[in-house]
């Protein structure tokens, strides 16, 4: 694999863990800042059903942080991923099990999402930035959360 090529996979990659990390610390301008002015986000539950929810530009996008502010909690652990180099607009598939922690005390659960997010990337003033990205969630479950000290 050439520098370039290393280079590249490593800015996507970046893009990958700051999604997550902006997600789960609630900062919505790191949100918006992995993602082009005009990108799509894009729900499918299951993976080849219809989308359930869509948000276009930055605009839509920034209604996503505040609603994640529902659960307690959410940690969102990154697996393998896979990117495709060729052409102006690279795509990549990146896999994730997203923990949601529930607000309250009381039986407190984690909504666990298995989710594989399909992206396509394209520069926005010199910086990789996700252009689209397919939230394909292969399966959820609902667990049982023991909180420290309990």
């Amino acid at each position: 694999m050439s520098a370039d090529d290393q280079a590249r996979r490593d800015a996507l990659w970046g893009l990958a863990r700051g999604y997550a990390r902006s997600v789960d610390r609630g900062d919505g301008g790191a949100f918006l800042a992995v993602f082009a002015p005009d990108a799509e986000l894009s729900v499918h539950n299951p993976p080849d059903a219809e989308a359930s929810g869509v948000y276009r530009g930055h605009e839509e996008l920034a209604r996503i942080p505040p609603r994640m502010a529902r659960f307690r909690a959410t940690f969102h652990f990154l697996g393998q991923a896979d990117y495709q180099l060729d052409g102006d607009e690279p795509t990549g598939e990146v896999y994730c099990m997203a923990h949601h922690r529930s607000a309250g005390d009381d039986d407190p659960t984690d909504y666990v999402m298995f989710i594989r997010y399909r992206d396509r990337y394209r520069r926005h003033e010199g910086e990789w930035r996700i252009a689209e990205r397919r939230v394909l969630v292969d399966w959820t479950e609902t667990r049982p959360v023991n909180p420290p000290g309990r």
